[in-house]
Formats: structure tokens, C-alpha cells, sequence
């Protein structure tokens, strides 16, 4: 399959590209603005499996101006995008009373904004040749009934809204012969969390979550469509 996958430098998105590329079959489009760690990330890669193909585009997902250098980029590595991992993500606990609009901007742009923009980007390069699934990769604080935590709001809105999307952009799309489905995921243990809040300790490493959402994308009956489905081992 052809996959790409944003946010892939660190934590969720380089374990889920390192456990993709066990198989040989997979053609994948690693994306960060991180150039020296997508660089890592190839050399493990390559460690792990000599014969898996795995593509680093250094790009930053916020500069609206050169997403069609970032077109260019993926058509010279494959015409057609059968999985989009919309994984790239911004953590932020600013207190409400003491946010700026200038941080939920930013907030709203990596975790809403870019994941529209990349959308619009490659859906011509979907559905075309078989099946394509658009995942994005949510939160359950942005679930609804969930647990919810002080210095969270406006990150937890923008993966409210990210739900909602994805919802509704399934409906958009199922003409077009592509899914859309959420992961909200629970807390996991991450170098983007640990920087947030140094003391927690989820008991779910990143390495475990890359290899769940490895193996969810790389089944190729879609099953579900529209769908947010909350991967978390608390309740709620």
C-alpha cells in the first residue's frame, strides 16, 4: 500500500512507520519539518527491514504557500495514496485564562487547519486505484464524556473538531470510494506528553500505539466509515 503519514520525526508517528515498514509491500511517505530525525528514522527502518521503502519529506505542515512543492514531492514517489495518517499534532497547557490568540491559533492550524489543507492536497490521489482510508489520529480529550483536564481546553477543542471532521468528511467522500475514520487515542507515553507533564506515566508506550495503528490501517477491508473509536485503557 501507499502510505503517508504526517508528524513522523517522534513518538507515535515514527514507532507507526517503523512497525509499517516490516513489510516490503508498503511504499511510505514519512512527513516532518524535522529533516535530522526523518533521517533516524530511515536508517532504523533500513535496519529493521533492508528491503522496506520508506520516503522522508522534510515539510512543515504550516506553511500554507508550499503544499504544491509537497504535491510535487509525493507524485515523484507514487501516483496514488491508498492511506493518509493525519498524525502530526500540538500539545499546549496554557491555562485558558492565560492562552493567546496566537496559541490557539497555532493549536487550531497543526491540528485542524494542516490536516484540511493535507486533505484537499492528496484526495485527488485517492479512491482512483481500489480503496483509500484518511485516518486521523484524535484524542480522548476531545471525546465527548470523557475525562477532561485543567490546562487542556483549546487542545481538546481542536481534537473535538477534529472528530466532528472527520464525521463529516466521510459522509463527503463515500462516493469517492474513500474512508475517513478518528483514533482518538488515551494517553501515551510520548517526548510531546512528557514535555507537558513530566511526572505522568500512562503505561502505554509509543512503540505500542505505532504498532496498533499500524496493523488498524494496514487491513485492507475497511470496516468502519465516519467512525471515532476511542483506543484508550481508561474508562472514560
Amino acid at each position: 500500500m501507499n502510505i503517508v503519514i504526517t508528524g513522523a520525526s517522534q513518538g507515535i508517528g515514527f514507532e507507526t512507520v517503523k512497525s509499517l515498514c516490516t513489510d516490503s509491500e508498503h511504499k511510505i511517505i514519512a512527513l516532518s519539518r524535522n529533516k535530522d530525525q526523518l533521517e533516524v528514522l530511515r536508517k532504523e527502518c533500513l535496519a529493521i527491514n533492508a528491503n522496506c521503502h520508506v520516503y522522508p519529506i522534510a515539510f512543515d505542515l504550516q506553511d500554507r504557500e508550499k503544499y504544491s512543492l509537497l504535491y510535487r514531492d509525493v507524485i515523484e514517489v507514487f501516483k496514488s495514496v491508498d492511506i493518509l495518517v493525519n498524525n502530526a499534532g500540538y500539545l499546549s497547557t496554557t491555562p485558558f485564562d492565560e492562552v493567546t490568540s496566537e496559541e490557539i491559533e497555532k493549536i487550531f492550524d497543526i491540528n485542524v487547519y494542516s490536516v484540511v489543507r493535507l486533505i484537499q492536497l492528496l484526495k485527488p490521489l485517492m479512491g482512483k486505484e481500489g480503496h483509500s482510508h484518511i485516518v486521523n489520529i484524535g484524542s480522548m480529550g476531545g471525546y465527548q464524556g470523557s475525562s477532561k483536564f485543567p490546562g487542556l481546553s483549546i487542545y481538546s477543542a481542536s481534537k473535538s473538531a477534529l472528530h466532528t471532521l472527520t464525521e463529516c468528511m466521510a459522509e463527503e467522500f463515500k462516493e469517492d470510494n474513500i474512508a475517513v475514520n478518528c483514533l482518538a487515542l488515551g494517553g501515551v507515553n510520548t517526548e510531546m506528553l512528557a514535555k507537558a507533564f513530566p511526572s505522568f506515566d500512562t503505561g502505554v508506550s509509543a512503540e505500542e500505539m505505532g504498532k496498533y495503528i499500524s496493523e488498524f490501517i494496514s487491513v485492507k477491508k475497511v470496516l468502519f466509515n465516519g467512525k471515532v473509536l476511542p483506543v484508550s485503557n481508561s474508562t472514560p
